[in-house]
């Protein structure tokens, strides 16, 4: 994948996660508000249950200052008298709801019959507008806007004519009957079933003897209401006259009186508290608050609290307020409620715990998605790159051998070489010896192929570590000398047995040496130790080569992965060695750790149990 490809992918999925970031914050800013919304109307809905509350103890109040035996006689019987008058009231209310009901029913009744019956003789009946039956009747031809008819006669050949058709060359819409507000007079717009020739109809919306009829009812229950109403109005006023001074007068005269204070027609701050939180909690609102009692003007007077108030202070976020005798037109001051929620927002916010939670979870899994998606993009391109490093490697490394068997084959086939027993055997050796490099090349990368499958199994002897090193570096010899290579041996293990793979141990060791030796400039210096350590050995390779950066240390042990060289061109490889050297020492039940500074060299330490588990 190229570079560009990658960053358009990578844009485009940043832009849209920013996207889907935007929609969240918006979904939980309208979620908020909403919340918000309904938390105020709780608040108020509380609030006015609260003042309508004192207002009844604020007439409690003043009705349990007069006579009780005297008064609440007689306030019973002007109940009663003042209930039955509402009761009757409400009972003409209702019958008059029901008579209405009825007319309009009749009414649209009515409508149905005419239209059923306009459906019935007329074909596609339409219901227009005056507008539109105006237009149709006087059209304008020079206004484009105009609704007119299109009439296309079909004839036959004698002249007959065989069918017609005719539509509106421009209609707004279809007229609606708005059963709230009737028209005067419905019209449609009809063709007649034979000539097919456009009509209008009309019929009123209220049939007349439909409006006689209703105009006779609507009188005679206005006047029986009149009549039987005066009535009651006149047993209830010489029931007010009836004995001494009337409570509804005592009442009335004593809450006429300006000069009452306004913390005497309110409860105590106790009962005004109780009264409060039970409001609140049955609208499900269990906070913390604050409130206050204050006359309506502002003169800086706080009748009760339970906050710190200062005089002419800027009232808090989250205050609501409400007048308390609003109703009372009399009094001088009705006075103010304030309650205030200074954790307004943790109640909103604990609502919404369920939104919040998910649009975090959704926000999290998807830039998870993201991240996850762009690094395994980028692995895998470094990947691609490596591999096709690993394929022009191991071209390299297969076509050097094999021009050498080539040119020895063709030497072969010379005539004048058959005398030449030295010669020929040379060039036998030569071949062997290519043959045995790409021998040793094929299965590298068969047995990486193998770790890869877990197809590699693993024999089980016993291996002594120290001869073994010792034969590596004496395999290794010709190659070592070729750089003058200064190999230190200090094998201080004294229990260098451990049950293990000597072939595939001995392959490990060699690719160790094999890099500190590549990896070094002229006259490598190898040191290789081992020694006894808990329950295994440990084996330690190091050199004092070109080294590593901390980011290649890191990297050193995956497949295709080459240290760069720098002014090291003679340096092959397939990157596969160290990967395989991982692979090896982990299934052995071992580890292997390295350390290493740029120019100044590396080391390799492998332990390794004594013993491999099952």
């Amino acid at each position: 994948m190229k570079k560009r490809s990658l960053w358009i992918i990578t844009a485009l999925m940043t832009f849209a996660l920013l996207g889907v970031f935007v929609m969240q914050m918006y979904y939980i800013r309208e979620s908020y508000n909403l919340k918000s919304q309904l938390f105020e109307q709780d608040v108020n809905q509380a609030l006015s249950t609260v003042v309508n509350k004192i207002q009844k103890k604020n007439v409690i109040g003043h009705i349990n200052r007069k006579d009780v035996e005297f008064q609440e006689q007689k306030s019973k019987n002007i109940r009663m008298q003042t209930d039955s008058i509402v009761a009757f009231k409400v009972r003409f209310k209702e019958s008059e709801v029901v008579r209405k009901i009825k007319q309009r029913q009749q009414i649209f009744d009515y409508i149905g019959l005419q239209d059923s019956l306009i459906r019935d003789n007329f074909t596609s009946p339409v219901i227009i507008t005056e507008e539109d039956y105006a237009n149709l009747s006087n059209p304008n031809p020079n206004d484009k806007n105009t609704l007119r008819l299109n009439v296309n006669d079909i004839k036959g050949p004698n002249g007959i004519l065989l069918s017609r058709s005719v539509t509106p060359s421009f209609f707004r819409k279809r007229a609606v009957i708005n059963p709230n507000k009737l028209p005067d007079t419905i019209r449609y717009l009809a063709f007649h079933p034979m000539t097919g020739i456009p009509q209008f109809i009309s019929f009123p919306s209220v049939d007349p003897e439909l409006k006689t009829k209703f105009k006779l009812e609507d009188a005679k229950a206005t006047y029986k209401y009149k009549v039987e109403l005066e009535k009651l109005y006149a047993d209830t006023v010489a029931l007010l006259n009836a004995g001494n001074v009337s409570l509804v007068q005592d009442v009335a005269k004593e809450m006429a009186n300006k000069d009452i204070p306004l913390e005497q027609r309110i409860p105590s701050q106790e009962i005004l508290d109780t009264l409060i939180k039970r409001e609140l909690l049955s609208k499900n609102i269990d906070l913390d608050y604050h409130y206050w009692v204050t006359p309506s003007k502002n003169t800086g007077k706080v009748i009760y609290r339970n906050v710190a108030l200062q005089a002419g202070e800027v009232l808090p976020k989250n205050t609501f307020s409400k007048i308390i005798f609003s109703n009372d037109l009399m009094i001088k001051d009705p006075g103010m409620l304030y309650v205030s929620f200074p954790n307004k927002n943790s109640l909103i916010f604990s609502n919404m715990f369920v939104t919040l939670i998910s649009s975090v979870g959704l926000l999290l899994v998807l830039v998870f998605i993201f991240a996850y998606t762009i690094y395994a993009i980028i692995r895998q391109k470094k990947l691609t790159e490596m591999k096709t490093d690993f394929i022009n490697n191991m071209t390299h490394e297969f076509k050097t051998p094999v021009a050498t068997i080539m040119i020895a084959s063709e030497a072969l086939k010379d005539p004048d070489l058959n005398a030449d027993k030295a010669r020929i055997n040379r060039l036998a050796g030569i071949i062997y010896d290519e043959n045995v490099r790409l021998g040793n090349h094929i299965e590298r990368v068969l047995n990486v192929a193998k770790l890869e499958k877990k197809e590699l199994k693993l024999e089980r002897q016993p291996v002594a570590v120290n001869e073994l090193i010792s034969l590596v570096v004496d395999s290794m010899s010709l190659q070592l000398q070729k750089k003058d290579a200064e190999v230190t041996l200090a094998l201080d293990a004294e229990n260098d047995v451990l049950i293990g793979d000597e072939l595939h141990l001995s392959n490990v060791i060699y690719n160790l040496i094999d890099n500190a030796n590549k990896y070094s400039p002229l006259n490598p210096k190898i040191a290789i130790k081992t020694k006894n350590h808990g329950n295994g050995i440990d084996i330690e390779i190091s050199d004092a080569g070109i080294g590593m950066t901390k980011e290649q240390t890191k990297r050193i042990f995956d497949q295709f992965y080459r240290v760069p060289t720098g002014n090291l061109h003679d340096v092959k490889g397939f990157g596969l060695g160290l990967s395989y050297v991982n692979d090896i020492i982990a299934q052995m039940n071992g580890d292997i750790k390295v350390s290493s500074e740029k120019d100044k060299g590396t080391t390799f330490t492998i332990h390794l149990p004594f013993k491999l588990n099952n």
